[in-house]
This record gives structure tokens, C-alpha cells and sequence, in this order.
């Protein structure tokens, strides 16, 4: 039956999202720089949800939420969406998307980690085979046999994949916080308040790094507001909305693992829109990393 499935859908659809706002942001990012587009994209997506919910729920803002959910998403959104996504998409503009997504991979394994830190929950010898597995993925696809003394080197920038670590660990521990927060409270409201957050946080940030020109240019330039505009919709709207509806209907471990094949989602696109070439080395690395997601959560 197709109802006993929803999260699993919710869980396939938000890699297609996820996929389509990679590319999209990683686009606008080049063209306008990460900070401007963060903020746009949070904004526009902000104007969307709220009035979604208006006509799905009947509030235009979450007033609905307890105070606890509140302070819980908020802090989720500052850590996941602002932080988080300051340095993934910074990454985007250092080595692409599609790197980017690969080290994101790390997020269920990071999640889970953190549950188990935070929520007490329990890691078993299988998770850490399945963590070791996709690191073994990533590995082959950024590492390359060095010369003389060196037994290998690494074949993209290393801030680049900082960053995207960085990413990772903001996204993986704003799920968590989120997990505590929403409990079984409305999947889109609760992005709302993590968007609201979001917008509120790197508004401060502009304002302290006096980049509002910066906000100003990017809004201006139709090619790059059209990338954000599609961005925000598959991103900060349907994807996060839809990441949060999966894990309530499916087991988190499931929506994890069908939410990180976007590594391979995003290799044609990438050869076909950004004209990137991407080798076999790459496409295999990129499989066994999400594989490794998918052994990770094997009961």
C-alpha cells in the first residue's frame, strides 16, 4: 500500500529536492556570493511556507508551537541553517555541489553519533562499519597516490572540504535539535521556525559584516535571483519540510539512507547543466559512500 510507505516517498522526494537546490545554489553562490544568496533564499522560502501554512493550517505564523519547540527550533535553525549552510554553501564555491553532497553523506553517521551523545540512543558495531564504509567512499573520491614521501594527496582544495564537513555537522546536529523540538508537532510549521530563525540569524550576521550591498547586487541580477527563487523552493521549502515529514513517518535510519543518495542523483546533471567531468573513480566512491550510509542503519 502506497499510504504504509509516505515517509519512504517524503524521503525519495526530498533527494530530488535536495539534488535540484544544490545545483541551483551552487549556480547563484558563484555568481552573487554564499552570504547573499543564504539570505535570499531563507527569505523567499520564509514567504512561501508562511503562506502555505495560512491556507493549509489556518496560521500564517507558528503561534501555535509550545514554548519549548520554540527555543528548540530556533536553536536548531541558527546551528543548521545559518552556521551550517555558511559553510556548505561556501564549499559550493570552493569545489561544487556535487563534492559537497558527497561529504555530506556524513551527516546520518554524524547524526546518529550525536543522538547517541545527546539522546542517549544506542550505536551499534554495524554503525560504525557502515561509518567507516562511506568514509572509505569520500576517500576515494578526494584521495589520489602522492609522490616521494608522500603515500597520497588530496585532490580538491582542503578548506573547500573543511567547509563542507563544517556543513555536515551543522546540518547533523540542527536535525537532532529539531528531533528534540518537534516531537509530533506539524513538519511544516516546524521549518517555519527554524526558517524564521535562519533569516533573523544571518540578518545580524550581514549587518555585523556590513554585506547588505552585497543583498542588494544579488537581488538585482534576474539570472541569479531565478537560481535562488528555484533553490528556495526545493531547498529551504519542500526539502527540509519534507525531510521532517519522512523521519515522523518512516524510521529515521531509512530516511536517512534514501535522503543521502544525492551524490549520485547529482553526477548527470552536473555533467549535463555545469558541463563537469566526472570519472569513474568518482561515480564508484560516490556509490560505496552511499551504501555505506544504507549499511550503517541495517538493524
Amino acid at each position: 500500500m502506497l499510504s504504509s510507505h509516505l515517509g519512504e516517498f517524503a524521503a525519495l522526494f526530498v533527494a530530488f529536492c535536495w539534488t535540484t537546490s544544490a545545483l541551483a545554489f551552487e549556480s547563484a553562490s558563484v555568481k552573487v556570493g554564499s552570504v547573499a544568496v543564504n539570505f535570499i533564499r531563507l527569505f523567499l522560502a520564509l514567504v512561501i511556507i508562511s503562506v502555505f501554512t495560512y491556507f493549509t493550517r489556518g496560521l500564517f505564523l507558528p503561534v501555535d508551537a509550545s514554548l519549548k519547540a520554540w527555543l528548540w527550533l530556533i536553536l536548531s535553525g541558527l546551528i543548521g541553517l545559518v552556521l551550517g549552510d555558511f559553510f556548505l554553501f561556501e564549499s559550493y564555491t570552493i569545489i561544487g555541489s556535487r563534492i559537497a553532497m558527497l561529504i555530506m553523506t556524513t551527516v546520518p553517521p554524524l547524526t546518529a553519533f550525536l543522538s547517541w551523545a545527546m539522546l542517549g540512543e544506542i550505536l551499534t558495531l554495524m554503525n560504525f562499519l557502515g561509518m567507516g564504509l562511506t568514509l572509505i567512499g569520500i576517500a576515494i573520491v578526494i584521495l589520489t597516490k602522492g609522490e616521494g614521501n608522500h603515500f597520497f594527496k588530496i585532490n580538491f582544495s582542503l578548506k573547500g572540504l573543511l567547509f563542507a564537513f563544517f556543513g555536515a555537522v551543522g546540518q547533523a546536529l540542527g536535525l537532532v535539535l529539531s528531533k528534540m523540538g518537534m516531537q509530533n508537532y506539524n513538519a511544516f510549521a516546524a521549518t517555519q521556525i527554524r526558517i524564521i530563525a535562519g533569516v533573523i540569524g544571518f540578518g545580524i550576521l550581514i549587518s555585523v559584516w556590513r554585506k547588505w550591498r552585497h543583498v542588494t547586487v544579488a537581488a538585482n541580477n534576474s539570472k541569479a535571483m531565478f537560481r535562488i527563487g528555484i533553490g528556495s523552493v526545493f531547498g529551504p521549502f519542500l526539502g527540509i519540510s519534507f525531510s521532517l515529514y519522512a523521519v515522523q513517518h518512516t524510521n529515521a535510519g531509512i530516511a536517512s539512507t534514501i535522503m543521502s543518495i544525492v551524490p549520485i542523483l547529482i553526477i548527470i546533471p552536473s555533467v549535463v547543466f555545469l558541463k563537469q567531468k566526472v570519472t569513474v573513480k568518482e561515480f564508484i566512491g560516490a556509490l560505496i559512500s552511499v551504501l555505506g550510509v544504507a549499511l550503517f542503519f541495517i538493524a
